[in-house]
């Protein structure tokens, strides 16, 4: 996600955050609906549910994080009319944006904007760097998984993936194999290479890989030689892509475990709660 985009995005967000008499930040469920990109209220109202139902799995009050309101909003007519309205903690707008469809841009912005408690906009942008990174890593697992299956079916024998795979590292590699680009960047034998690999490496071998399912499918494969030659191109090719850009896949630093990272995000969710202050709680004081 850009730097722009992310800039804008979050003024959006700051500028429909509200605050009760005592302090307690949160944001409008109709706001919130038109931020996150839904039409129509009873579609994003699915979506309230599903989050009510994460925030009660997790030990969290629904009444502490979910406070149902009605409001008078002017109709074309003039005249005004009741509708009904819900008071959201971060948490809740958390759970919300968790169960919305991350293709979307602002709903990939949320789930890590009201993740994190300061406003500092280089740890939003840090944060949704390691996300990306995570999703990148996500889908490639999806895209190999998918080759692994067509490979067995085309050539019977279990083992081709893994050669196959292997294969591929070296072309992206500019010749160095699987094995050599594990001592280079100093990760064990046992762990898979695309855990400690940069977003962008990630998302060239899963590119790569794309083709290869694709490219399988549409030429009819049978053999490990023919699919390993169409893998190994693909991998040659989104190599030059990246070489004239400027990019040399095997000199780029290796990144943080992603398994430390995927458990660092998932600990963060579950504290996020707790550390939320309840709307409940606040607004009876008010009274």
């Amino acid at each position: 996600m850009k730097k722009e985009v992310i800039q804008s995005l979050a003024k959006n967000f700051e500028d429909y955050t509200n605050n009760t008499k005592s302090g307690v930040e949160f944001w409008l469920a109709r706001d919130l609906q038109h931020l996150l990109g839904y039409a129509e209220w009873r579609n994003f109202s699915k979506v309230i549910q599903k989050a009510k139902t994460s925030c009660e799995a997790s030990g969290n009050s629904i009444s502490d994080h979910f406070v149902e309101l009605n409001k008078m909003v002017t109709i074309g007519s003039g005249a005004q009319k009741a509708i009904e309205d819900i008071m959201l903690t971060r948490y809740a707008c958390y759970l919300i944006a968790q169960n919305g469809d991350p293709k979307k841009e602002a709903i990939a912005f949320a789930q890590n904007y009201f993740a994190i408690q300061t406003r500092k906009f280089e740890l939003l942008e840090q944060r949704i760097k390691d996300w990306e990174r995570l999703q990148a890593r996500s889908k490639l697992s999806l895209s190999e998984k998918e080759l692994s299956s067509l490979i067995y079916q085309r050539t019977g024998n279990d083992r081709d993936f893994g050669m196959i795979r292997s294969k591929g590292d070296t072309a992206l590699f500019g010749g160095n194999t699987t094995k050599q680009m594990k001592q280079r960047l100093g990760v064990s034998a046992n762990r898979p290479l695309a855990d400690f690999l940069p977003t962008i490496t990630i998302k060239a071998k899963d590119f790569a890989t794309e083709i290869t399912v694709f490219n399988t499918k549409e030429k009819d494969l049978t053999t490990e030689r023919s699919i390993s030659k169409e893998h190994i191109t693909n991998n040659k090719s989104v190599r030059k892509i990246l070489l004239d850009r400027g990019i040399v896949p095997e000199e780029l630093p290796p990144e943080e475990d992603l398994k430390k990272l995927e458990r660092r995000v998932k600990s963060e969710a579950k504290k996020l709660g707790k550390a939320s202050k309840s709307l409940n709680e606040k607004k009876e004081g008010e009274d």
